[in-house]
Formats: structure tokens, C-alpha cells, sequence
């Protein structure tokens, strides 16, 4: 993958004859479905359709997103209870007919130009897939430290190796069908394995980092553990990043164990053994952290600043007990395939 260099008036022309379809998947977003769409009718370029399954919501999700497209947004709504977002998202690139396919989220709001930056690399007929990003948008001290310490910012990333989330990218119709689409037998975790998929399949990725999602980080501490719980559970399922989790097991049932027994014994030499490290698997939250506190009142910098530890245990916490869940589910799963 490779960041973009910008495009031209020229490249831009010729992307602009390119339909795009833009899909999103919700399930009781009345909260959230006002600003979402909000911003999709305030894009420097619309999509040329725009499709949105919803999964089935108890609230007035789906009369509020009508009533958008009564204001005059090229919207569509279809209804399908019980699909999950792999599926809805299935259903909704499956009721639009543009060859170039923009994917967001709920509880998303997009930069005025987000679209147009998605969609501009296309002027490439070798790209296959536009990565966009996303950014935070924090509403509390909490949520402030939430996203410092889970979400990357642009100089962590490697374009390379940047897998795009589903809530900020694109790519061709044609990509989406080699790959026979999102995984529907996964509930969590689906983009990553889409995106692997088009990669064994030899898409062309391309990083545009100006193409910006905000969204609000979960705004407690249970939702946050139940989120990580399901991406890892979703991990099991999928067999996704064993080295990772196997560290994560290794460090806290073996290597921090010892640690801890260590300065408890020899305190001196066990905080040199255990702060370097502890201090490096920290360094990255809090250089997040500080600016996004910058300008805030005392009070945000009070309240946040103490937070990326716990968060850290937490989220690690969610993941250990998450993954074997999945792996159990997949290991049943294999049996009765074979069976």
C-alpha cells in the first residue's frame, strides 16, 4: 500500500465519471443516524447512491433515516433483522449497481471531503482498494483517554501493512465479488478478514489519510471490555494474529508474575526489570494523549491523564478471556464441517 500523493484537477475529472455507491450497516443508531447522514449530505462529493440495511433497531433508526431521504439524499433503506453488519453490508453493495463502493459505519461522522479523497486514487485503474482513516472524536475525559490509548494516529501507521477498517475505505465492485464479499459466518472482526481476503487475492491498496471518519470512543469502562472482548472473540473465530495473543498470554501469566515476584523479593532490580517495559507499553497512549488535552480545562487533564494504565489491563483483560471463546466456537465449527 501507498499513501497518495493528492491527485490533480486532471485525475479528478476522470474519477468524477466513476459512479460510487456509499453503504452503511446500523442497528439502533436514533442517537447517532442524524449526524451520520448529516455529513454524508454535506460531502464535496455525493455518492451517487447510498444504501442503508438496518439490522433490526427498537428505536427510530430506520424513520429517521427516511426521513432523509425524504429531505432529498439518495438514500435507500432496507430492513433486514438479524443480519449481522458482515451481511448487512453484503445486502446493501448487492442492492447499489456503482462499480466504485464506499463503506462507513454507525456512530460515524465523516469529514466534509471525505469521499471525494476516497474515491479521487481511483483515477488509478490499478487500484483496487482506497484506505481511509479515523480519528477520534471525544466528548468526556474518558473517552479522551479511551481514544488516545487504542486508536493509531498517522505516524504509527505503515502503509504497507495498514489493514482499513471498515469505517473509512473503498474499493471496485469487481474486488468485492472476487472475494465473494464480507464473511457472513463472522460477527466481529469481518473487515480485517475481508481485507486479508482481497490481499490474497492481489488488490492494489492505496493509504489516504485525509480521508477522515470521526467517531466516539466507547464512553465506559464496561462497554470498552465488552468491545475488545468481541474483537477477540472474533480473533478466535477467524483465526486471526496468534502471535499476539500468545505474547499477551505469556506476559501476563508468566513474564509480569515473575516480575512482580521478583520486586517484591529485590525491589530495586525488580523495578528495573519491570519499568523499562511498562514505561514503553504506556509511551505511545500518552504521546496520543497530550494533544488531544491540549486546550482542554485542568479538569479533562486531571481526570484522563491517570487512565491509560487501567484502560490498558482492561482491554488486555477483555482480549485473554475473548480469544478462547472464539477458538472454542472455531474448533466446533471445524468438527462439525467435517463431520
Amino acid at each position: 500500500m501507498r499513501p497518495t500523493s493528492g491527485g490533480s484537477q486532471e485525475s479528478g475529472a476522470r474519477t468524477a465519471r466513476e459512479p460510487v455507491a456509499l453503504v452503511v450497516t446500523v442497528r439502533n443508531e436514533g442517537a447517532t443516524i442524524d449526524a451520520l447522514l448529516a455529513s454524508v449530505a454535506a460531502q464535496t462529493r455525493r455518492p451517487d447512491e447510498c444504501v442503508l440495511v438496518d439490522g433490526g433497531s427498537a428505536d427510530d433508526t430506520v424513520a429517521r433515516a427516511r426521513a432523509w431521504a425524504a429531505r432529498g439524499l439518495p438514500l435507500r433503506v432496507v430492513e433486514a433483522p438479524g443480519a449481522n453488519i458482515a451481511r448487512g453490508r453484503n445486502l446493501a453493495i448487492a442492492a447499489t449497481t456503482a462499480p466504485l463502493v464506499a463503506v462507513t459505519d454507525a456512530g460515524v461522522v465523516l469529514a466534509p471531503d471525505w469521499l471525494e479523497r476516497l474515491v479521487a486514487p481511483f483515477a488509478d485503474p490499478a487500484v483496487d482498494v482506497v484506505a481511509g482513516f479515523f480519528r477520534g472524536a471525544p466528548h468526556t475525559p474518558f473517552e479522551a483517554a479511551l481514544a488516545a490509548t487504542i486508536l493509531p494516529v498517522e505516524r504509527d501507521i505503515v502503509p504497507a501493512r495498514f489493514l482499513p477498517s471498515s469505517r473509512s475505505v473503498a474499493f471496485r465492485r469487481a474486488a468485492w465479488q472476487r472475494v465473494g464479499g464480507y464473511p457472513e459466518w463472522l460477527d466481529y472482526c469481518e473487515d480485517v478478514v475481508f481485507d486479508l481476503a482481497l490481499r490474497h487475492a492481489g488488490c492494489r491498496f492505496v493509504w489516504e489519510p485525509r480521508a477522515i471518519a470521526y467517531f466516539r470512543p466507547r464512553p465506559s469502562l464496561r462497554a470498552f471490555f465488552r468491545q475488545y472482548y468481541l474483537y477477540a472473540r472474533g480473533d478466535g473465530k477467524a483465526d486471526l494474529w496468534r502471535g499476539r495473543h500468545l505474547i499477551r498470554y505469556s506476559v501476563y501469566l508468566g513474564l509480569l508474575p515473575a516480575g512482580l515476584a521478583l520486586l517484591r523479593r529485590r525491589p530495586l532490580v525488580g523495578s528495573a526489570v519491570l519499568l523499562p517495559p511498562v514505561a514503553a507499553y504506556l509511551r505511545r497512549p500518552y504521546t496520543r494523549l497530550l494533544p488531544l488535552l491540549r486546550g482542554r480545562p485542568w479538569a479533562w487533564w486531571a481526570l484522563a491523564l491517570p487512565l491509560p494504565p487501567l484502560m490498558r489491563l482492561v482491554g488486555d483483560v477483555a482480549k485473554m478471556l475473548g480469544y478462547p471463546v472464539g477458538v472454542a466456537w472455531r474448533l466446533r465449527r471445524a468438527r462439525r464441517t467435517a463431520a
